[in-house]
């Protein structure tokens, strides 16, 4: 199995954080381009191994990398807030 550990950290800490993000729209569509504009702004950590190894080392380097997260994912959600994509923003 391949996976960008990147994207389940994004994931754990955008969970861990979405109430202090004030966003202006927690819908779906905010939420995955918030989710996809952070992690173009983060470089990939592909792994491969089985699916326990994963979470130990996403465990490990989640730590390392949640600053750096928490700040991408603020400035992505700054960026929805001011242009959300979704179809009933007016």
């Amino acid at each position: 199995m391949i996976k960008n550990f990147m994207e389940l950290a994004v994931d754990r800490v955008m969970n861990k954080i979405m109430h202090e993000l004030n966003l202006v729209c927690s819908c779906e569509r905010c939420q995955m381009d918030i989710k996809a504009i952070a992690l173009n702004n983060l470089a990939p950590h592909y792994v491969v191994s089985g699916v326990g190894e994963i979470f130990a080392e996403v465990n490990q380097l989640y730590i390392q990398h949640e600053t750096n997260i928490i700040a991408e994912l603020a400035s992505a959600s700054a960026l929805v807030g001011k242009h959300p994509r979704h179809n009933n923003h007016k």
